[in-house]
């Protein structure tokens, strides 16, 4: 999924050689879900430079002297990936390269979380690459002419229905770009229950309101993509899995791809790892349902029959054709009418600061990250796949910059993910805040002798001590607000471990110096 952004400037090719200058998270890794908002990346920097460590983060050594022309071929990938991995201590990654109609490089890395090494025919969750395969599957009916993008939903789909009358206008089209006017803002599908099926996914959001009037804004949300999937499961008159088998992947030979309900019915369950203070640890994931908008499972391999279709306009590597240009085109193309955006259908555009086009899409689990990066310009396909969890493992589009970098004939160095550098910070401010908590708990009945007589300074004394118990219980809406997704501080603490950590030891000091000057107070004053 995601949480699981709008498109930024890349970093000129000097800057990139110093490590230090892609730890800061760079938007253009980030178009989508993650996942997913505006400004994912921007917002985990604006919360680095209130941690105080912006200005560490963006220091750089200075530029390398000009290398050779860099070339994308496998062992230029090898290479990277593996110097990646051990300069991160990234667990496992699968990556696919293609130009054009043919296969530069497929390979896995590293091993999954049950211990097992990681191949090209390793099936792993993608994730919200997931909604570029709904979309086509969305389009394929389109072709078809059993579905009309401008239609309202509910022609195609009675059972969609909503505690808002609006949404009786919302269109197959506004599902597909987001633009529906449901947002996680009125309708946080990752705190409620998770369902089981695609057709109880829907049928839990009679309850729900509209954020915003259909066609007007856009906001990403998976139950877009659940609303989608449900509707070609009844259009198409057999279940979303099997649609997909025999529209989509068994055209693409994609013979080891499927679309999954749950995060349980993943390989492992979707175990992989979060990482924190520079280590990485297994950690099993949540039940979520995925349906339709985080629920494939694929593998190198497949991905690079995907990756090229999707470059050579809906035509295989052997030639046949498995959807229309015009339908690839219309995936690939945000809307021009409002409201504009970047945000196509499954896919992101990013053409910033004269860059040739790129089209990308991420995808997030607590787990595992994705990313699917298109350059038309040059014909090539990157697909990259990682058994870290979303932003302290953001490595996935880390590794896909670098890949990118080799496309353009650039040297790639290798960018750990910003958490390596943050975590550190973090765990001196823990560190610092257990300090003075005991500090404050040792000195506690000299604080109280201090204040005798003056309860009025004694409550304002205390009353900073309640901010970081304020803080923490409301973490997961302050993390929210600037993912733009709405989560608990259960999915929190896979997404950044440290910082949890910070908050609640800052909390659990702050509450122990309150309760032991409010006790050294009373008994002060039963004594006097």
């Amino acid at each position: 999924m995601r949480m699981f952004t709008a498109p930024a400037a890349r970093t000129a090719p000097a800057a990139r050689t110093a490590p230090a200058a892609r730890t800061a998270p760079a938007a253009r890794t980030a178009p989508a879900a993650r996942a997913a908002g505006s400004g994912v990346r921007r917002a985990l920097a604006a919360l680095v430079a209130a941690l105080g460590i912006a200005a560490t983060l963006a220091a750089a050594p200075p530029a390398s002297a000009a290398k050779p022309a860099a070339t994308l071929d496998p062992p230029a990938i090898d290479r990277y990936v593996r110097d990646y991995m051990e300069r991160t201590g990234l667990p496992g990654a699968v990556v696919t390269v293609t130009k054009g109609d043919r296969v530069v490089h497929t390979a896995g890395y590293g091993h999954s979380a049950s211990g097992r090494a990681m191949t090209a025919r390793t099936p792993v969750p993608v994730a919200s690459l997931s909604k570029s395969m709904t979309a086509l599957a969305v389009m394929r009916l389109v072709e078809a002419g059993r579905v009309d993008l401008d239609q309202p939903v509910h022609r195609y789909l009675p059972e969609f229905t909503m505690a808002d009358r609006r949404a009786g206008e919302i269109t197959v089209r506004q599902l597909l770009t987001q633009t529906s006017g449901m947002a996680d803002s009125a309708y946080p599908d990752l705190r409620r229950a998770q369902p089981g099926t695609l057709k109880e996914a829907v049928a839990a959001m009679r309850e729900a309101h509209l954020a915003a009037d259909p066609g007007t804004r856009y906001s990403y949300h998976n139950p877009n993509y659940f609303v989608a999937a449900r509707l070609v499961e009844v259009v198409g008159g057999r279940p979303f899995a099997d649609f997909l088998a025999a529209e989509i992947f068994q055209p693409l030979r994609m013979t080891r791809t499927t679309s999954v309900d749950t995060t349980d019915d993943m390989p492992d369950g979707a175990r992989g790892y979060v990482r924190a203070y520079g280590s990485v640890f297994s950690r099993p994931h949540p039940r979520w349902f995925t349906a339709g908008g985080h629920g494939v499972v694929t593998t190198a391999d497949d991905l690079s029959r995907w990756l090229i279709a999707q470059n050579n306009q809906g035509v295989t590597a052997d030639g046949r054709r498995v959807a229309t240009a015009r339908t690839i085109d219309l995936t690939h193309t945000p809307p021009t009418s409002p409201p504009e955006g970047h945000y196509a259908m499954g896919w992101s555009e990013s053409t910033e600061d004269g860059e040739p086009r790129e089209i990308q899409h991420t995808g997030q689990l607590l787990t595992h990250n994705s990313i699917a990066t298109l350059l038309p310009d040059s014909g090539i396909g990157i697909a990259v796949v990682t058994n870290t969890g979303m932003i302290s493992g953001d490595d996935a589009p880390q590794i896909s910059d670098g890949l990118v970098d080799l496309a353009r004939g650039e040297s790639p160095e290798v960018a750990e993910p910003f958490s390596m550098t943050a975590d550190w910070v973090l765990a001196a401010l823990t560190l610092l805040a257990t300090g003075l908590g005991v500090r404050g708990v040792l000195r506690a009945r000299r604080w109280a002798r201090r204040t005798a007589g003056r309860p009025w300074r004694r409550v304002a004394r205390l009353l900073p001590y309640a901010l970081p118990l304020l803080f923490l219980t409301q973490l997961a809406a302050l993390f929210g607000l600037l993912m733009n997704r709405s989560g608990t501080l259960a999915q929190v603490a896979y997404a950044w471990p440290a910082l949890v950590i910070w908050t609640a030891v800052t909390a659990l000091a702050s509450t122990a110096v309150i309760t032991a000057r409010g006790l050294a107070a009373f008994r002060l004053h039963r004594r006097a």
